[in-house]
């Protein structure tokens, strides 16, 4: 896929088998960072919208570090949804779903990864088009007998569990038919932020590449 190439949410999904969940207290961090996982083979990078500085840490990944697919984390409204747009975002990914962000993203051709925890909310989205769900937060929902169970209702939807997931569950969750990668924050340590240690968030980065690998092979 070519980096100006556009993108729907199931690209997003399929690119890599983790989309780090990435918080940002720091500008200064920002471009390394990306660089960092995109030398480890992570190009779709979900920065979340909970710090003052997630807008300009975006802006600067979209300018500075083109080989990277930034995503907006934590939209939770239309305005939040421009603002990420604005800043450089290619896709977006909300905790939960409103059919107000929903069409805001469908306005700015942002494709979005709705959050839902609930068939309810499985439903709703399902009803404005959305069938590329991210589950959240994963464990505390239900986890993988969560997942199982909605493979018989919700067979055509496709999911990107996130929250509690780390490398040592992750190959669980992607074994699922209905997962297509996960969500995950350990990509991204904050003492590894802190302390400037790239190569140890790159060597992270990469290690997500065995869990392509069919569970025979890993």
């Amino acid at each position: 896929m070519a980096v100006s190439e556009k993108l729907n949410a199931l690209q997003v999904m399929q690119d890599a088998p983790v989309i780090p969940v990435i918080v940002l207290h720091d500008v200064a961090h920002a471009v390394p960072l990306a660089r960092a996982l995109v030398a480890g083979g992570v190009r779709m990078l979900e920065v979340t919208l909970r710090t003052p500085q997630a807008l300009a840490c975006m802006e600067a990944i979209a300018r500075q570090v083109p080989e990277a697919v930034l995503g907006a984390g934590t939209v939770r409204s239309p305005a939040e949804a421009l603002a990420a747009h604005s800043a450089g975002a290619r896709f977006a990914v909300s905790p939960g779903y409103t059919s107000r962000v929903g069409q805001a993203c469908r306005d700015l051709d942002l494709p979005l990864l709705p959050g839902v925890a609930t068939g309810s909310e499985i439903m709703m989205a399902m009803e404005d088009g959305f069938t590329q769900l991210k589950f959240f937060p994963a464990l505390q929902a239900g986890g993988l007998a969560m997942l199982k169970a909605w493979s018989g209702p919700f067979g055509e939807i496709r999911f990107c569990p996130t929250g509690g997931i780390t490398l040592q569950n992750a190959a669980d969750f992607l074994a699922l038919p209905n997962v297509v990668c996960v969500g995950g924050s350990w990509l991204v340590p904050a003492d590894a932020m802190a302390q400037g240690d790239w190569a140890r968030i790159t060597r992270l980065a990469s290690e997500t590449a065995v869990l392509k690998m069919p569970a025979a092979a890993r």
